[in-house]
Protein backbone atom coordinates (compact mmCIF):
# COMPACT_ATOMS: atom_id res chain seq x y z
CA UNK A 1 0.00 0.00 0.00
CA UNK A 2 1.41 3.37 -1.05
CA UNK A 3 -0.41 6.48 0.21
CA UNK A 4 -3.78 4.70 0.20
CA UNK A 5 -6.71 7.13 0.51
CA UNK A 6 -10.45 6.47 0.71
CA UNK A 7 -12.90 9.36 1.15
CA UNK A 8 -16.68 9.08 1.21
CA UNK A 9 -18.71 12.07 -0.04
CA UNK A 10 -21.14 13.88 2.27
CA UNK A 11 -24.23 15.00 0.36
CA UNK A 12 -27.02 17.32 1.44
CA UNK A 13 -30.01 19.20 0.07
CA UNK A 14 -32.66 18.31 -2.47
CA UNK A 15 -30.09 18.00 -5.25
CA UNK A 16 -27.76 15.92 -3.05
CA UNK A 17 -24.78 18.15 -3.72
CA UNK A 18 -21.48 17.19 -2.14
CA UNK A 19 -20.76 19.39 0.87
CA UNK A 20 -17.76 17.57 2.30
CA UNK A 21 -15.99 14.23 2.65
CA UNK A 22 -15.44 11.60 5.33
CA UNK A 23 -11.69 11.00 5.65
CA UNK A 24 -12.04 7.25 6.31
CA UNK A 25 -8.50 6.36 5.18
CA UNK A 26 -6.12 9.25 4.60
CA UNK A 27 -2.78 8.19 3.14
CA UNK A 28 -1.50 4.97 4.73
CA UNK A 29 1.60 3.14 3.51
CA UNK A 30 2.80 -0.29 4.62
CA UNK A 31 3.68 -3.73 3.29
CA UNK A 32 2.51 -7.20 4.25
CA UNK A 33 5.10 -9.96 3.88
CA UNK A 34 4.11 -13.29 2.33
CA UNK A 35 3.23 -15.85 5.00
CA UNK A 36 2.85 -13.40 7.90
CA UNK A 37 -0.10 -12.12 9.90
CA UNK A 38 -0.21 -8.33 9.91
CA UNK A 39 -2.41 -6.93 12.70
CA UNK A 40 -4.23 -3.62 12.18
CA UNK A 41 -5.62 -2.17 15.43
CA UNK A 42 -7.37 0.97 16.62
CA UNK A 43 -10.63 2.30 18.01
CA UNK A 44 -13.96 1.68 16.31
CA UNK A 45 -14.41 4.08 13.42
CA UNK A 46 -10.70 4.69 12.82
CA UNK A 47 -10.82 3.27 9.27
CA UNK A 48 -9.49 -0.28 9.76
CA UNK A 49 -12.28 -2.10 7.93
CA UNK A 50 -12.42 0.53 5.18
CA UNK A 51 -8.68 0.07 4.65
CA UNK A 52 -9.10 -3.70 4.34
CA UNK A 53 -11.93 -3.43 1.83
CA UNK A 54 -10.10 -0.78 -0.19
CA UNK A 55 -7.03 -3.02 -0.36
CA UNK A 56 -9.21 -5.77 -1.87
CA UNK A 57 -10.78 -3.24 -4.29
CA UNK A 58 -14.25 -3.75 -2.78
CA UNK A 59 -14.08 0.05 -2.44
CA UNK A 60 -12.40 2.06 -5.18
CA UNK A 61 -9.50 4.01 -3.72
CA UNK A 62 -9.71 7.82 -3.87
CA UNK A 63 -5.92 8.00 -4.26
CA UNK A 64 -2.81 5.92 -3.70
CA UNK A 65 -1.87 2.48 -4.98
CA UNK A 66 -2.15 -1.13 -3.86
CA UNK A 67 0.25 -3.71 -5.24
CA UNK A 68 -0.33 -7.46 -4.93
CA UNK A 69 2.68 -9.58 -5.90
CA UNK A 70 3.95 -6.59 -7.92
CA UNK A 71 0.62 -6.03 -9.73
CA UNK A 72 -1.10 -2.64 -9.38
CA UNK A 73 -4.67 -3.64 -8.51
CA UNK A 74 -6.07 -0.19 -9.27
CA UNK A 75 -4.83 -0.40 -12.87
CA UNK A 76 -6.65 -3.68 -13.65
CA UNK A 77 -9.82 -3.77 -15.73
CA UNK A 78 -12.92 -5.62 -14.54
CA UNK A 79 -12.04 -9.03 -16.02
CA UNK A 80 -8.42 -8.84 -14.85
CA UNK A 81 -9.51 -7.91 -11.33
CA UNK A 82 -12.00 -10.79 -11.31
CA UNK A 83 -9.14 -13.22 -11.98
CA UNK A 84 -7.10 -11.65 -9.16
CA UNK A 85 -9.97 -12.12 -6.72
CA UNK A 86 -9.24 -15.84 -6.67
CA UNK A 87 -5.94 -15.00 -4.95
CA UNK A 88 -7.38 -12.73 -2.23
CA UNK A 89 -10.48 -13.14 -0.10
CA UNK A 90 -12.16 -11.71 3.01
CA UNK A 91 -13.71 -13.11 6.19
CA UNK A 92 -16.41 -10.69 7.31
CA UNK A 93 -17.02 -9.47 10.84
CA UNK A 94 -20.65 -10.45 11.36
CA UNK A 95 -21.36 -14.15 10.75
CA UNK A 96 -25.08 -13.45 11.09
CA UNK A 97 -25.24 -10.85 8.30
CA UNK A 98 -22.58 -12.15 5.89
CA UNK A 99 -24.36 -15.40 4.94
CA UNK A 100 -27.36 -15.36 2.59
CA UNK A 101 -30.26 -16.79 4.67
CA UNK A 102 -32.02 -18.14 1.56
CA UNK A 103 -29.03 -20.20 0.38
CA UNK A 104 -27.96 -23.55 1.77
CA UNK A 105 -24.48 -23.79 3.22
CA UNK A 106 -23.26 -25.89 0.30
CA UNK A 107 -24.48 -23.27 -2.18
CA UNK A 108 -22.81 -20.47 -0.22
CA UNK A 109 -19.44 -22.21 0.04
CA UNK A 110 -19.51 -23.50 -3.54
CA UNK A 111 -20.79 -20.34 -5.23
CA UNK A 112 -17.32 -18.91 -5.88
CA UNK A 113 -16.08 -22.22 -7.33
CA UNK A 114 -18.79 -22.28 -9.98
CA UNK A 115 -18.68 -18.53 -10.65
CA UNK A 116 -14.96 -18.71 -11.46
CA UNK A 117 -15.38 -21.96 -13.40
CA UNK A 118 -13.14 -23.96 -11.07
CA UNK A 119 -15.61 -26.84 -10.58
CA UNK A 120 -19.17 -27.71 -11.53
CA UNK A 121 -21.90 -30.03 -10.25
CA UNK A 122 -20.70 -33.10 -8.35
CA UNK A 123 -17.11 -31.81 -8.23
CA UNK A 124 -18.32 -28.65 -6.47
CA UNK A 125 -20.26 -30.71 -3.92
CA UNK A 126 -17.19 -32.85 -3.21
CA UNK A 127 -15.02 -29.74 -2.79
CA UNK A 128 -17.60 -28.20 -0.43
CA UNK A 129 -17.57 -31.32 1.76
CA UNK A 130 -13.76 -31.17 1.91
CA UNK A 131 -13.87 -27.49 2.87
CA UNK A 132 -16.38 -28.10 5.66
CA UNK A 133 -14.14 -30.85 7.04
CA UNK A 134 -11.17 -28.48 6.83
CA UNK A 135 -12.94 -25.97 9.12
CA UNK A 136 -14.05 -28.83 11.41
CA UNK A 137 -17.71 -28.96 10.47
CA UNK A 138 -19.79 -32.01 9.55
CA UNK A 139 -19.88 -32.34 5.71
CA UNK A 140 -23.57 -33.20 6.08
CA UNK A 141 -24.22 -29.58 7.08
CA UNK A 142 -24.03 -28.60 3.39
CA UNK A 143 -27.79 -29.14 3.04
CA UNK A 144 -28.73 -26.89 5.96
CA UNK A 145 -29.51 -23.17 6.11
CA UNK A 146 -27.51 -20.56 8.07
CA UNK A 147 -30.24 -20.02 10.69
CA UNK A 148 -29.66 -23.59 11.91
CA UNK A 149 -26.14 -22.79 13.13
CA UNK A 150 -24.55 -20.98 16.06
CA UNK A 151 -22.38 -17.88 15.59
CA UNK A 152 -19.15 -19.86 15.80
CA UNK A 153 -20.38 -22.40 13.24
CA UNK A 154 -21.46 -19.60 10.89
CA UNK A 155 -18.04 -18.00 11.10
CA UNK A 156 -16.47 -21.36 10.19
CA UNK A 157 -18.77 -21.45 7.16
CA UNK A 158 -17.51 -17.97 6.27
CA UNK A 159 -13.93 -19.21 6.59
CA UNK A 160 -14.71 -22.20 4.35
CA UNK A 161 -16.18 -19.83 1.74
CA UNK A 162 -13.03 -17.68 1.87
CA UNK A 163 -10.83 -20.78 1.41
CA UNK A 164 -12.83 -22.22 -1.49
CA UNK A 165 -10.73 -20.64 -4.26
CA UNK A 166 -7.41 -21.46 -2.52
CA UNK A 167 -6.41 -17.81 -1.98
CA UNK A 168 -2.96 -16.65 -0.92
CA UNK A 169 -4.09 -13.56 1.01
CA UNK A 170 -7.09 -13.18 3.34
CA UNK A 171 -8.38 -10.05 5.05
CA UNK A 172 -9.82 -11.12 8.43
CA UNK A 173 -12.15 -8.25 9.32
CA UNK A 174 -12.67 -8.60 13.09
CA UNK A 175 -13.45 -12.32 12.67
CA UNK A 176 -14.21 -12.98 16.35
CA UNK A 177 -15.75 -9.74 17.65
CA UNK A 178 -19.33 -11.01 17.26
CA UNK A 179 -18.63 -14.38 18.94
CA UNK A 180 -18.81 -15.60 22.52
CA UNK A 181 -15.50 -15.58 24.38
CA UNK A 182 -15.53 -19.37 24.65
CA UNK A 183 -15.72 -19.67 20.85
CA UNK A 184 -13.19 -16.95 20.00
CA UNK A 185 -10.14 -19.04 20.89
CA UNK A 186 -11.38 -21.93 18.74
CA UNK A 187 -11.75 -19.68 15.67
CA UNK A 188 -8.35 -18.03 16.20
CA UNK A 189 -6.62 -21.40 16.63
CA UNK A 190 -8.36 -22.62 13.46
CA UNK A 191 -7.05 -19.60 11.53
CA UNK A 192 -3.50 -20.25 12.79
CA UNK A 193 -3.69 -23.93 11.84
CA UNK A 194 -4.98 -23.11 8.36
CA UNK A 195 -2.19 -20.57 7.88
CA UNK A 196 0.45 -23.17 8.72
CA UNK A 197 -1.14 -25.85 6.54
CA UNK A 198 -1.96 -23.71 3.50
CA UNK A 199 0.75 -21.02 3.65
CA UNK A 200 -1.76 -18.17 3.95
CA UNK A 201 -1.03 -14.48 4.49
CA UNK A 202 -3.44 -12.56 6.76
CA UNK A 203 -4.36 -8.94 7.33
CA UNK A 204 -6.00 -9.21 10.76
CA UNK A 205 -8.23 -6.24 11.58
CA UNK A 206 -9.25 -6.05 15.23
CA UNK A 207 -9.65 -3.93 18.34
CA UNK A 208 -8.86 -6.91 20.59
CA UNK A 209 -5.23 -6.15 21.41
CA UNK A 210 -4.62 -9.35 23.38
CA UNK A 211 -5.75 -11.50 20.46
CA UNK A 212 -3.67 -9.49 17.98
CA UNK A 213 -0.57 -10.05 20.11
CA UNK A 214 -1.31 -13.77 20.21
CA UNK A 215 -1.51 -14.28 16.44
CA UNK A 216 0.26 -11.38 14.63
CA UNK A 217 3.86 -11.01 13.46
CA UNK A 218 3.75 -7.23 12.99
CA UNK A 219 1.17 -4.68 14.15
CA UNK A 220 0.06 -1.31 12.79
CA UNK A 221 -1.88 1.20 14.93
CA UNK A 222 -4.50 3.40 13.22
CA UNK A 223 -6.08 6.60 14.49
CA UNK A 224 -8.66 8.67 12.59
CA UNK A 225 -7.74 7.34 9.15
CA UNK A 226 -3.94 7.34 9.45
CA UNK A 227 -1.21 5.01 10.70
CA UNK A 228 0.53 6.36 13.80
CA UNK A 229 2.86 3.44 14.58
CA UNK A 230 4.01 0.15 13.07
CA UNK A 231 6.44 -2.38 14.49
CA UNK A 232 7.17 -6.03 15.13
CA UNK A 233 4.65 -7.40 17.62
CA UNK A 234 6.84 -7.76 20.71
CA UNK A 235 8.65 -4.49 20.03
CA UNK A 236 5.37 -2.58 19.82
CA UNK A 237 3.85 -4.13 22.94
CA UNK A 238 7.01 -3.65 25.02
CA UNK A 239 8.12 -0.24 23.71
CA UNK A 240 5.22 1.73 22.18
CA UNK A 241 6.49 5.17 21.11
CA UNK A 242 3.40 7.07 19.95
CA UNK A 243 1.25 8.52 22.79
CA UNK A 244 -1.88 6.96 21.29
CA UNK A 245 -0.29 3.51 21.08
CA UNK A 246 0.88 3.90 24.68
CA UNK A 247 -2.65 4.75 25.83
CA UNK A 248 -4.16 1.90 23.82
CA UNK A 249 -1.76 -0.70 25.18
CA UNK A 250 -2.11 0.54 28.77
CA UNK A 251 -5.71 -0.70 28.62
CA UNK A 252 -4.70 -4.30 27.87
CA UNK A 253 -5.02 -6.35 31.08
CA UNK A 254 -1.99 -8.36 32.21
CA UNK A 255 -2.77 -11.84 33.63
CA UNK A 256 -0.56 -11.25 36.66
CA UNK A 257 -2.16 -9.61 39.74
CA UNK A 258 1.14 -8.25 41.07
CA UNK A 259 2.00 -6.48 37.81
CA UNK A 260 -1.58 -5.36 37.18
CA UNK A 261 -1.78 -3.78 40.64
CA UNK A 262 1.03 -1.34 39.86
CA UNK A 263 0.29 -0.64 36.20
CA UNK A 264 -0.79 2.88 35.36
CA UNK A 265 -3.64 3.37 32.90
CA UNK A 266 -3.45 6.29 30.49
CA UNK A 267 -6.93 7.82 30.30
CA UNK A 268 -7.46 9.96 27.20
CA UNK A 269 -9.57 13.09 27.52
CA UNK A 270 -12.22 14.17 25.05
CA UNK A 271 -13.83 12.32 22.17
CA UNK A 272 -12.46 11.18 18.83
CA UNK A 273 -12.78 14.12 16.38
CA UNK A 274 -15.11 13.80 13.40
CA UNK A 275 -13.51 12.19 10.33
CA UNK A 276 -15.39 14.79 8.30
CA UNK A 277 -13.31 17.56 9.90
CA UNK A 278 -10.05 16.10 11.27
CA UNK A 279 -7.74 18.38 13.32
CA UNK A 280 -4.87 20.24 11.69
CA UNK A 281 -1.33 18.96 12.12
CA UNK A 282 -1.24 15.78 14.18
CA UNK A 283 -4.72 14.24 14.32
CA UNK A 284 -4.18 12.95 17.84
CA UNK A 285 -3.15 16.33 19.29
CA UNK A 286 -6.64 17.19 20.63
CA UNK A 287 -6.44 14.22 23.02
CA UNK A 288 -2.67 13.92 23.44
CA UNK A 289 -1.36 14.52 26.99
CA UNK A 290 2.02 15.79 25.69
CA UNK A 291 1.05 17.83 22.61
CA UNK A 292 2.89 21.05 21.79
CA UNK A 293 2.26 24.08 19.57
CA UNK A 294 4.14 22.40 16.72
CA UNK A 295 1.68 19.49 16.77
CA UNK A 296 -1.15 21.80 15.60
CA UNK A 297 0.89 23.37 12.83
CA UNK A 298 2.79 20.49 11.20
CA UNK A 299 1.71 17.05 10.05
CA UNK A 300 4.21 14.59 11.60
CA UNK A 301 6.28 12.64 9.07
CA UNK A 302 5.90 8.87 8.80
CA UNK A 303 9.47 7.78 9.57
CA UNK A 304 11.50 4.73 10.58
CA UNK A 305 13.05 5.46 13.99
CA UNK A 306 14.54 1.96 14.42
CA UNK A 307 14.83 -1.03 12.07
CA UNK A 308 11.23 -2.02 11.25
CA UNK A 309 9.75 0.46 13.76
CA UNK A 310 7.79 3.31 12.14
CA UNK A 311 6.05 6.17 13.91
CA UNK A 312 4.37 9.50 13.07
CA UNK A 313 5.06 11.83 16.03
CA UNK A 314 7.10 15.02 16.38
CA UNK A 315 8.12 14.13 19.94
CA UNK A 316 9.69 10.74 19.20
Amino acid sequence: MEGLVKHFPIRAGVLQRQVGVIHAVDGISFSIIKGETFGLVGESGCGKSTAGRTILQLYQATAGKTFFDGIDLGALNKSELQKMRRRMQIIFQDPYASLNPSMKVGETVGEGLEFHGVTQGAATQARVRDLLETVRLDPGFADRYPHEFSGGQRQRIGIARALSLQPEFIVCDEPISALDVSIQAQVINLLRTLQQQLGLTYLLISHDLSMVRHISNRVGVMYLGILVELAERNELYRHPLHPYAQALLSAVPVPNPRIEKHRQRIILSGDVPSPANPPSGCRFRTRCPVSEKRCAEEIPAWREVAPGHWVACHLV
